[in-house]
């Protein structure tokens, strides 16, 4: 999904930095993303949002560049996988999929403030899932060394990116900042992400993938929208669903449960 919508933010004339931990797989997207549309800008940048030492590297890099920066799609994840650790020591689907996130979205706050304008904010874009209906936030074992569930972890990591998303939303509003936010669920898409399941359901999964799942091209969809749709202009907090506003779980709507997770995610990262 990240190269499809790489690829149509490109044909929009957009500047775009693929930013990803395979460097191999980056600069073979920007060389097709070039040859297929033989116009627009398009570079690889390297980042591991598994390393937190990583994402503020790629954040004085990129500003050293001294790009405006008018979106920002948080696409990048992991599901299902193993009981796992980052490099600072928390657990694989919250340090990647939220915490990776949240720092690398907090560092790059102020080029999306110096950017947007009123009339023309900067959009913030956030992938999560319709898996955050099943999601529980344990505030304290957000790392599950308690009891372990790869689908728990999964569920927990995309409710927290809801959280995150109407919490920063509320902050931006408040402070009248000129940036905007807004989460997204793509639906169930046929990409790497599933090859984690166990090997029966993968055998299941094979032939009714075609029937049951989206394209990346067909999952993309409602990023591309959320990052570039003129009706959006000016307009955050929302969940969308096939390019349509939809209602998220009640529990990612607690603002105390919101605060209580933005505050600890502060501490987590080491922001103040």
């Amino acid at each position: 999904m990240g190269y499809e919508i790489s690829r149509h933010l490109v044909s929009l004339d957009m500047h775009v930095i693929i930013a990803g931990n395979e460097e191999e797989e980056g600069l073979a997207a920007v060389k097709k993303i070039q040859e297929e549309l033989n116009q627009g800008k398009v570079e690889f940048m390297y980042l591991d949002l598994a390393s937190l030492t990583s994402v503020r590297q790629f954040v004085q890099r990129y500003n050293a560049k001294g790009l405006p920066l008018h979106v920002l799609v948080n696409n990048a994840g992991v599901m299902l996988v193993p009981e796992r650790r980052t490099e600072d020591g928390f657990e694989l689907h919250f340090g990647l999929n939220y915490l990776g996130h949240f720092l690398l979205t907090n560092l790059l706050l102020g080029a999306l403030r110096k950017t947007g304008k009123p009339g023309k904010c900067s959009r913030i874009v956030i992938m999560s899932s319709a898996t955050h209906y099943g999601g529980r936030l344990t505030l304290d074992d957000l790392q599950g060394r308690l009891c372990y569930s790869s689908h728990a972890a999964y569920a927990q990591s995309k409710l927290a990116l809801l959280l995150l998303s109407y919490h920063l939303q509320e902050q931006l509003l408040v402070r009248g900042d000129p940036v905007t936010v807004n989460a997204v669920d793509p639906g169930m898409v046929d990409t790497a992400l599933y090859d984690n399941l166990c090997s029966p359901a993968q055998v299941a999964k094979k032939p009714f993938a075609k029937l049951l799942f989206r394209t990346p091209a067909e999952g993309a969809s409602t990023a591309i929208y959320a990052a570039a749709a003129s009706e959006l202009e000016g307009i955050g907090g929302l969940y969308l669903y096939n390019g349509r506003k939809t209602e998220s779980s009640a529990l990612s709507y607690d603002k105390r449960l919101q605060t209580k997770l933005w505050k600890q995610s502060c501490a987590l990262v080491g922001l103040k």
